[in-house]
């Protein structure tokens, strides 16, 4: 699954993102009306947020975890213990399994950084038995994540260059709404529906939510690692003011919202 993500690890992307999903895994899963017996495939499922979440309710009968990145799919490895969890490594515009295998086939957090998103859901149509569920997330980036948006906006208006790598990063394929809802239908799927799910994410204080940004996993780290000194301790400085607010470090906490969507593949 070649992508518009930067990877540096799964200890990095824990510390920037999977903290995240792993909030919004359980919401998505009870979206996507997981049931008894399913044959489940976890389509680019990182360090295993939603694949753990889908092994904690003891519901599946299998569960299948697929990812591009090798360091994803040893850290869902690493952790499995005993979960009977199929983990590979592999591409989601060509999933490397038999039509028709499983009954539900999700995806929490991918499609937007997929080369071919359109492609992707395609395949998870193909390896899902009719009458099964095909469903993903995507974060509403322009929208529904105003710490992303703090944090680019302050960025662009201190460093113009950085416009045009805040535009990419906020209007992402599949992350406006409704494309995700009419990629599903184009797809071919029955009964489609959509959601919004929010989570609130936490910051213990402004190094909380500054150091991951520039060392974690993403584009924030990889764009603030190429710039002079200067003015990366211009953007620091600024971007705190901005977290702030004009109140003491310390805690704050903020909405993050993501598409949901779900359907069926045809009898």
């Amino acid at each position: 699954m070649p992508s518009n993500f930067e990877t540096r690890g799964a200890a990095a992307y824990d510390s920037y993102m999977g903290r995240w999903s792993k909030r919004l895994a359980s919401g998505f899963l009870e979206f996507t009306g997981l049931v008894e017996g399913a044959a489940v495939l976890d389509v680019g499922c990182g360090t295993g947020s939603l694949t753990f979440e889908i092994a904690d309710r003891r519901m599946a009968a299998s569960i299948d975890a697929l990812d591009y990145e090798p360091e994803f799919v040893e850290a869902v490895n690493s952790r499995k213990g005993t979960a009977s969890i199929n983990v590979r490594r592999g591409d989601a515009m060509a999933l490397p399994y038999a039509s028709a295998q499983f009954d539900m086939a999700l995806s929490l957090l991918v499609l937007h950084f997929v080369p071919d998103a359109a492609r992707a859901i395609s395949e998870m149509v193909r390896v899902v038995k009719p009458g099964g569920v095909v469903a993903a997330a995507v974060w509403d980036t322009f929208g529904g994540m105003p710490s992303r948006r703090m944090f680019w906006d302050t960025v662009a208006a201190i460093h113009p260059p950085a416009e045009q790598r805040r535009s990419a990063l906020l209007i992402r394929p599949m992350t406006q709404p409704n494309e995700l809802q009419t990629a599903f239908q184009h797809a071919g799927l029955s009964n489609v529906t959509s959601t919004l799910l929010t989570i609130r994410t936490d910051f213990e204080s402004f190094e909380d939510f500054w150091l991951p940004a520039v060392f974690g996993q993403g584009t924030q780290s990889e764009f603030l690692a190429g710039l002079p000194e200067p003015t990366q301790q211009q953007i620091e400085s600024s971007v705190r003011t901005a977290y702030l607010a004009g109140l003491p470090d310390g805690p704050r906490s903020f909405a993050s919202s993501a598409w949901a969507v779900r359907g069926m593949v045809k009898l």
